[in-house]
Protein backbone atom coordinates (compact mmCIF):
# COMPACT_ATOMS: atom_id res chain seq x y z
CA UNK A 1 0.00 0.00 0.00
CA UNK A 2 2.77 2.40 0.94
CA UNK A 3 4.76 1.48 -2.18
CA UNK A 4 1.73 2.19 -4.40
CA UNK A 5 1.19 5.56 -2.75
CA UNK A 6 4.86 6.42 -3.15
CA UNK A 7 4.78 5.48 -6.85
CA UNK A 8 1.69 7.64 -7.36
CA UNK A 9 3.32 10.63 -5.63
CA UNK A 10 6.47 10.17 -7.70
CA UNK A 11 4.41 10.05 -10.91
CA UNK A 12 2.50 13.21 -10.00
CA UNK A 13 5.76 14.95 -9.10
CA UNK A 14 7.21 13.93 -12.46
CA UNK A 15 4.14 15.23 -14.34
CA UNK A 16 4.34 18.58 -12.57
CA UNK A 17 8.06 18.78 -13.30
CA UNK A 18 7.52 18.07 -17.00
CA UNK A 19 4.76 20.68 -17.23
CA UNK A 20 6.98 23.24 -15.50
CA UNK A 21 9.86 22.49 -17.87
CA UNK A 22 7.51 22.85 -20.86
CA UNK A 23 6.48 26.30 -19.61
CA UNK A 24 10.10 27.37 -19.18
CA UNK A 25 10.97 25.95 -22.61
CA UNK A 26 8.15 27.95 -24.24
CA UNK A 27 9.44 31.16 -22.67
CA UNK A 28 12.99 30.38 -23.80
CA UNK A 29 11.82 29.60 -27.35
CA UNK A 30 9.91 32.87 -27.56
CA UNK A 31 12.93 34.75 -26.23
CA UNK A 32 15.34 33.12 -28.68
CA UNK A 33 12.99 33.67 -31.62
CA UNK A 34 12.50 37.35 -30.82
CA UNK A 35 16.24 37.88 -30.36
CA UNK A 36 17.09 36.15 -33.64
CA UNK A 37 14.36 38.03 -35.52
CA UNK A 38 14.85 41.44 -33.91
CA UNK A 39 18.61 41.89 -33.63
CA UNK A 40 19.37 42.18 -37.41
CA UNK A 41 17.17 45.27 -37.82
CA UNK A 42 18.68 46.93 -34.74
CA UNK A 43 22.16 46.29 -36.13
CA UNK A 44 21.24 47.80 -39.49
CA UNK A 45 19.49 50.88 -38.09
CA UNK A 46 21.66 51.37 -35.01
CA UNK A 47 20.61 50.96 -31.39
CA UNK A 48 20.54 54.69 -30.53
CA UNK A 49 18.60 55.83 -33.64
CA UNK A 50 16.18 52.94 -33.14
CA UNK A 51 15.46 53.49 -29.43
CA UNK A 52 15.77 57.27 -29.26
CA UNK A 53 14.65 58.36 -32.72
CA UNK A 54 11.54 60.52 -32.61
CA UNK A 55 10.30 59.91 -36.15
CA UNK A 56 8.53 56.81 -37.43
CA UNK A 57 7.91 56.70 -41.18
CA UNK A 58 8.16 53.06 -42.16
CA UNK A 59 6.53 53.45 -45.60
CA UNK A 60 8.25 56.68 -46.71
CA UNK A 61 10.68 56.87 -49.61
CA UNK A 62 13.43 57.33 -47.04
CA UNK A 63 12.04 55.37 -44.07
CA UNK A 64 12.70 56.30 -40.45
CA UNK A 65 12.41 53.77 -37.64
CA UNK A 66 12.59 55.73 -34.39
CA UNK A 67 10.42 54.14 -31.69
CA UNK A 68 10.89 56.62 -28.83
CA UNK A 69 7.28 57.86 -29.25
CA UNK A 70 6.01 54.29 -28.86
CA UNK A 71 8.14 53.65 -25.77
CA UNK A 72 7.13 56.85 -24.01
CA UNK A 73 3.47 56.35 -24.94
CA UNK A 74 3.50 52.83 -23.51
CA UNK A 75 5.13 54.06 -20.29
CA UNK A 76 2.78 57.03 -19.87
CA UNK A 77 -0.29 55.02 -20.83
CA UNK A 78 0.50 52.20 -18.41
CA UNK A 79 1.34 54.63 -15.61
CA UNK A 80 -1.88 56.54 -16.18
CA UNK A 81 -3.94 53.36 -16.20
CA UNK A 82 -2.33 52.25 -12.95
CA UNK A 83 -2.91 55.65 -11.31
CA UNK A 84 -6.57 55.56 -12.33
CA UNK A 85 -7.31 51.87 -11.90
CA UNK A 86 -5.36 50.77 -8.81
CA UNK A 87 -7.05 53.10 -6.26
CA UNK A 88 -10.52 52.23 -7.58
CA UNK A 89 -9.76 48.51 -7.64
CA UNK A 90 -8.13 48.56 -4.21
CA UNK A 91 -10.95 50.37 -2.42
CA UNK A 92 -13.55 48.25 -4.23
CA UNK A 93 -11.72 45.11 -3.06
CA UNK A 94 -11.61 46.33 0.56
CA UNK A 95 -15.33 47.11 0.42
CA UNK A 96 -16.24 43.71 -1.06
CA UNK A 97 -14.02 41.75 1.30
CA UNK A 98 -14.85 43.58 4.53
CA UNK A 99 -17.89 45.86 4.36
CA UNK A 100 -20.33 44.64 1.71
CA UNK A 101 -23.39 42.60 2.64
CA UNK A 102 -23.52 39.05 1.22
CA UNK A 103 -26.14 40.02 -1.38
CA UNK A 104 -24.26 43.11 -2.56
CA UNK A 105 -21.00 41.16 -2.59
CA UNK A 106 -22.49 38.40 -4.74
CA UNK A 107 -23.90 40.88 -7.25
CA UNK A 108 -20.70 42.93 -7.47
CA UNK A 109 -18.46 39.88 -7.77
CA UNK A 110 -20.64 38.62 -10.62
CA UNK A 111 -20.31 42.02 -12.29
CA UNK A 112 -16.53 41.95 -11.86
CA UNK A 113 -16.34 38.45 -13.35
CA UNK A 114 -18.47 39.62 -16.28
CA UNK A 115 -16.17 42.59 -16.73
CA UNK A 116 -13.20 40.22 -16.91
CA UNK A 117 -14.87 38.13 -19.61
CA UNK A 118 -15.66 40.97 -22.01
CA UNK A 119 -13.41 40.81 -25.12
CA UNK A 120 -10.99 43.68 -25.56
CA UNK A 121 -12.52 44.60 -28.92
CA UNK A 122 -15.80 45.33 -27.12
CA UNK A 123 -13.99 47.69 -24.76
CA UNK A 124 -12.50 49.40 -27.78
CA UNK A 125 -15.86 49.64 -29.54
CA UNK A 126 -17.59 51.16 -26.51
CA UNK A 127 -14.65 53.53 -26.11
CA UNK A 128 -14.97 54.67 -29.73
CA UNK A 129 -18.72 55.23 -29.47
CA UNK A 130 -18.92 56.75 -25.97
CA UNK A 131 -15.56 57.75 -24.53
CA UNK A 132 -13.93 59.34 -27.58
CA UNK A 133 -16.89 61.66 -28.39
CA UNK A 134 -17.22 62.45 -24.68
CA UNK A 135 -13.59 63.58 -24.43
CA UNK A 136 -13.97 65.64 -27.60
CA UNK A 137 -17.00 67.48 -26.24
CA UNK A 138 -15.82 67.80 -22.65
CA UNK A 139 -12.33 69.16 -23.37
CA UNK A 140 -13.14 70.86 -26.70
CA UNK A 141 -10.39 69.09 -28.64
CA UNK A 142 -10.47 68.29 -32.38
CA UNK A 143 -10.34 64.52 -31.84
CA UNK A 144 -11.13 62.49 -28.72
CA UNK A 145 -8.93 59.59 -29.84
CA UNK A 146 -6.01 60.27 -27.54
CA UNK A 147 -3.68 59.06 -24.82
CA UNK A 148 -6.29 60.00 -22.21
CA UNK A 149 -8.89 57.74 -23.83
CA UNK A 150 -6.40 54.86 -23.88
CA UNK A 151 -5.57 55.41 -20.19
CA UNK A 152 -9.24 55.31 -19.19
CA UNK A 153 -9.96 52.17 -21.22
CA UNK A 154 -6.88 50.40 -19.81
CA UNK A 155 -7.82 51.46 -16.28
CA UNK A 156 -11.24 49.84 -16.71
CA UNK A 157 -9.73 46.70 -18.22
CA UNK A 158 -7.33 46.09 -15.32
CA UNK A 159 -10.02 46.48 -12.65
CA UNK A 160 -11.17 42.82 -12.67
CA UNK A 161 -7.65 41.47 -12.11
CA UNK A 162 -6.94 43.90 -9.28
CA UNK A 163 -10.31 43.44 -7.54
CA UNK A 164 -10.53 39.64 -7.72
CA UNK A 165 -6.97 38.93 -6.57
CA UNK A 166 -7.09 41.60 -3.86
CA UNK A 167 -10.40 40.27 -2.49
CA UNK A 168 -8.92 36.77 -2.32
CA UNK A 169 -5.86 38.09 -0.48
CA UNK A 170 -7.93 40.10 2.01
CA UNK A 171 -10.27 37.20 2.74
CA UNK A 172 -7.27 34.97 3.44
CA UNK A 173 -6.15 37.15 6.37
CA UNK A 174 -6.79 35.20 9.63
CA UNK A 175 -9.77 36.56 11.55
CA UNK A 176 -7.68 36.50 14.73
CA UNK A 177 -5.72 39.50 13.47
CA UNK A 178 -8.85 41.61 13.14
CA UNK A 179 -10.34 40.34 16.40
CA UNK A 180 -7.20 41.35 18.28
CA UNK A 181 -7.25 44.82 16.70
CA UNK A 182 -10.92 45.34 17.55
CA UNK A 183 -10.32 44.12 21.10
CA UNK A 184 -7.64 46.81 21.51
CA UNK A 185 -10.20 49.49 20.67
CA UNK A 186 -9.57 50.07 16.97
CA UNK A 187 -12.53 50.84 14.74
CA UNK A 188 -13.45 48.47 11.88
CA UNK A 189 -12.10 50.92 9.27
CA UNK A 190 -8.81 51.28 11.17
CA UNK A 191 -8.59 47.51 11.43
CA UNK A 192 -9.13 47.04 7.70
CA UNK A 193 -6.46 49.50 6.64
CA UNK A 194 -3.91 49.02 9.45
CA UNK A 195 -4.18 45.27 9.97
CA UNK A 196 -5.91 43.46 7.12
CA UNK A 197 -4.37 45.41 4.22
CA UNK A 198 -0.75 45.15 5.49
CA UNK A 199 -1.28 41.43 6.12
CA UNK A 200 -2.54 40.97 2.55
CA UNK A 201 0.14 43.22 1.07
CA UNK A 202 1.81 40.54 -1.04
CA UNK A 203 -1.49 39.44 -2.61
CA UNK A 204 -2.51 43.01 -3.36
CA UNK A 205 0.89 43.68 -4.91
CA UNK A 206 0.47 40.56 -7.06
CA UNK A 207 -2.86 41.98 -8.23
CA UNK A 208 -1.11 45.19 -9.27
CA UNK A 209 1.50 43.17 -11.17
CA UNK A 210 -1.26 41.38 -13.06
CA UNK A 211 -2.87 44.72 -13.84
CA UNK A 212 0.41 46.12 -15.15
CA UNK A 213 0.86 43.09 -17.40
CA UNK A 214 -2.65 43.49 -18.79
CA UNK A 215 -2.16 47.20 -19.41
CA UNK A 216 1.19 46.82 -21.17
CA UNK A 217 0.14 43.92 -23.38
CA UNK A 218 -3.23 45.24 -24.59
CA UNK A 219 -3.39 46.10 -28.29
CA UNK A 220 -6.84 45.97 -29.89
CA UNK A 221 -8.79 48.20 -27.49
CA UNK A 222 -5.91 50.69 -27.33
CA UNK A 223 -5.66 50.83 -31.12
CA UNK A 224 -9.35 51.68 -31.41
CA UNK A 225 -9.35 54.62 -28.97
CA UNK A 226 -5.84 56.08 -29.15
CA UNK A 227 -5.86 57.22 -32.79
CA UNK A 228 -2.86 55.00 -33.66
CA UNK A 229 -0.71 57.88 -34.92
CA UNK A 230 3.07 57.84 -34.22
CA UNK A 231 3.21 61.15 -32.34
CA UNK A 232 5.20 62.00 -29.26
CA UNK A 233 2.89 61.39 -26.29
CA UNK A 234 0.48 64.13 -25.30
CA UNK A 235 -2.66 63.73 -23.22
CA UNK A 236 -5.10 64.97 -25.87
CA UNK A 237 -3.20 63.88 -28.97
CA UNK A 238 -3.47 60.70 -31.01
CA UNK A 239 -0.68 58.28 -30.13
CA UNK A 240 0.59 54.78 -30.87
CA UNK A 241 1.72 52.17 -28.34
CA UNK A 242 4.40 49.50 -28.79
CA UNK A 243 1.74 46.82 -29.08
CA UNK A 244 -0.33 48.70 -31.62
CA UNK A 245 2.77 49.53 -33.67
CA UNK A 246 3.31 45.82 -34.23
CA UNK A 247 -0.36 44.93 -34.72
CA UNK A 248 -1.16 47.73 -37.16
CA UNK A 249 1.68 47.09 -39.66
CA UNK A 250 2.51 43.39 -39.44
CA UNK A 251 -0.14 42.36 -41.98
CA UNK A 252 1.53 44.20 -44.87
CA UNK A 253 5.14 44.63 -43.70
CA UNK A 254 8.04 43.08 -45.56
CA UNK A 255 11.81 43.26 -45.63
CA UNK A 256 13.43 45.65 -43.16
CA UNK A 257 10.05 46.98 -41.99
CA UNK A 258 8.99 43.48 -40.92
CA UNK A 259 12.30 42.96 -39.12
CA UNK A 260 11.84 46.28 -37.30
CA UNK A 261 8.43 45.12 -36.05
CA UNK A 262 10.09 42.06 -34.56
CA UNK A 263 12.61 44.40 -32.95
CA UNK A 264 9.72 46.38 -31.42
CA UNK A 265 8.29 43.11 -30.11
CA UNK A 266 11.68 42.32 -28.58
CA UNK A 267 11.80 45.74 -26.87
CA UNK A 268 8.28 45.19 -25.54
CA UNK A 269 9.19 41.73 -24.28
CA UNK A 270 12.30 43.00 -22.50
CA UNK A 271 10.34 45.95 -21.10
CA UNK A 272 7.73 43.62 -19.56
CA UNK A 273 10.41 41.31 -18.16
CA UNK A 274 12.29 44.24 -16.63
CA UNK A 275 9.14 45.64 -15.04
CA UNK A 276 8.12 42.26 -13.60
CA UNK A 277 11.63 41.66 -12.26
CA UNK A 278 11.66 45.11 -10.63
CA UNK A 279 8.26 44.60 -9.01
CA UNK A 280 9.22 41.13 -7.78
CA UNK A 281 12.45 42.52 -6.32
CA UNK A 282 10.60 45.13 -4.29
CA UNK A 283 7.96 42.59 -3.23
CA UNK A 284 10.59 40.16 -1.93
CA UNK A 285 12.48 42.93 -0.17
CA UNK A 286 9.32 44.19 1.54
CA UNK A 287 8.39 40.65 2.51
CA UNK A 288 11.82 40.01 4.02
CA UNK A 289 11.68 43.36 5.82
Amino acid sequence: MKNGKRVFETAVHGIFLVLGLITVACVLLITVYLVISGIPAIREIGLVPFLFGEKWASTAAEPSYGILPFILTSIYGTAGAILLGVPIGFFAAVYLAKAASPRVKAVMQSAVSLLAGIPSVVYGLVGMLVLVPGIRKLFHVPDGSSLLAAMIVLAIMILPSIIKVSVTALEAVPSEYEDASLALGATPVETWFRVSVPAARSGIAAAVVLGVGRAIGEAMAVMMVSGNVPNMPSLFQSVRFLTTAVASEMSYASGLQRQVLFSIALVLFLFIMLMNATLNFFLKRNKEG
